[in-house]
């Protein structure tokens, strides 16, 4: 078995090609069902998002399995093999475990700290999970990312500070007023940033939404989006009076808020009027800031609390990398440990049938023995198998999880000869883990067996 990863993102595609390869949530379950219906596939999951697909699988051992996902990507979407490949990133073994950790905690976002991301991918477990798709490998695996991914959210700071324009531009607001709670916004334009950050405001506290335009049915069409009004351009000055926030993105290659004409507007104001400038060229006269209780702030200005900002971030993700680091270990000793169970059994069904055959002989050597006899011999043999079976299995099961489990486990197997026999548990045991962890598992091993013979 391996764990499997091919996916592309936003770092490895543009976006021409990452809309091509989605799959939403009405697709989940037949592309979840056409996937895990190849016999290389014993366990799927699908995160699809506007930034990145990436399909996990545990995959059957001695098969092309990152050809086989590579091939259902590109026969599902009708798209041309040779030419998908060239966006496509691929990972195995224990750079799964950690790929999928750094996804959940959005060190691997287009925004670093966004927290969309581990609601996205908590959606597509349920996805898969109601599909019958995961089992006990990724079972585990994806509860314990979604448990990294709210680590690093309450034990970092990784999701605090504005690291976009217009958040940015709502922290600012938000040191200017107590409280965004019913204030109001007057939106100068209809672009995307305008739009942005106008929604930003209004999820922030902000009920009253104005929206001017050259355009006056741009300006209607956006404000219908926040429930507004929309006013005529020439006017502005005039609601400038109403607005508590001013957001202005317009295309204009001149000022189209100057000192002279905002002053009527901002005397004998109870509250400040913040002004934020978005536009470039710039919309607002720098001297507006000259006028008594008015803000104004432009990309520039966005810009440096942005960069100080993310490198805040950067800090807080080093942080972030120690916490995957510790729950990788973690669900590697959880890996391990699976091997615990078939070894125990093996050992004892071994020992079981060893017991039933040295028993057939004694009891055809004694001769004529009554039935009382024989189950009393029967429950002697089986008493003197279980105590001395009892301390090496209890061991065992102690040291599955430790940091020397495989190494141990694996002694136990050479000790009793389990898989010099082909004993069916060793495919379950040792052998699997160590394909599932890939590289690293192996190295730990023989470094673990070198400590236990020194």
């Amino acid at each position: 078995m391996h764990l499997t990863l091919v996916g592309l993102s936003h770092k490895s595609a543009p976006v021409d090609i990452r809309e091509k390869l989605t799959f939403p949530a009405d697709v989940q379950a037949h592309a979840l069902e056409t996937l895990a219906g190849n016999d290389a596939v014993l366990e799927c999951l699908i995160i699809s998002t506007c930034n990145r697909t990436e399909i996990y699988a545990v995959t059957a051992a001695d098969v092309d399995d990152i050809g086989a996902i590579v091939d259902f990507m590109a026969t599902y979407h009708d798209l041309d093999r040779n030419e998908l490949t060239k966006y496509l990133y691929t990972k195995q073994g224990e750079d799964v475990v950690k790929h999928l950790f750094r996804v959940v905690s959005s060190l691997d976002s287009m925004v670093l700290g966004e927290a969309q991301i581990l609601h996205q991918a908590k959606e597509a477990y349920d996805h898969a999970f109601a599909a019958g798709t995961t089992g006990r490998i990724f079972n585990e695996l994806f509860r314990r990312s979604f448990t990294v991914g709210k680590r690093v959210r309450t034990e970092t700071e990784i999701g605090e500070n504005a690291v976009s324009i217009s958040y940015a531009a709502i922290e600012l607001a938000k040191r200017v007023f107590d409280t965004l709670e019913g204030r109001t916004v007057f939106v100068l334009g209809a672009g995307t940033m305008s739009e942005l950050t106008a929604k930003h405001l209004t999820s922030n506290g902000v009920t009253n939404t104005i929206v001017a335009n050259r355009t006056f049915a741009r300006a209607e069409a956006l404000a219908a989006k926040f429930d507004g009004r929309a006013v005529p351009f020439e006017d502005r000055y005039k609601y400038m009076r109403e607005a508590d926030i001013v957001v202005s993105a317009t295309s204009a290659t001149e000022y189209v808020i100057t000192k002279e004409e905002l002053a009527p507007a901002t005397t004998h104001r109870p509250d400040p009027l913040f002004l934020i400038d978005i536009a470039v060229p710039r919309d607002i006269d720098p001297a507006c800031a000259d006028l008594s209780q008015v803000y104004v702030y432009d990309v520039d200005a966005l810009d440096g609390i942005v960069a100080a900002n993310l490198e805040e971030r950067m800090r807080e993700a080093q942080r972030a990398e120690v916490i995957i680091g510790e729950e990788m270990a973690s669900f590697e000793s959880w890996l391990e440990s699976m091997e615990v169970a078939p070894t125990v059994a093996a050992i004892r069904a071994k020992a079981e049938k060893i017991r039933t055959e040295e028993l057939r002989k004694a009891t055809k050597r004694l001769g004529d023995l009554s039935s009382k006899d024989i189950d009393t011999i029967d429950h002697l043999t089986q008493a003197i198998v279980n105590k001395m079976l009892h301390e090496p299995t209890t061991a065992l099961r102690e040291a599955g999880g430790g940091r020397k489990g495989v190494a141990v486990v694996e002694t136990a197997r050479v000790m009793y000869g389990l898989d010099e026999e082909g004993d069916s548990g060793a495919e379950t045991g040792f052998r699997l883990i160590r394909s599932l962890l890939g590289r690293r598992a192996s190295s730990a091993t023989k470094q673990d067996t070198v400590e236990i013979g020194e």
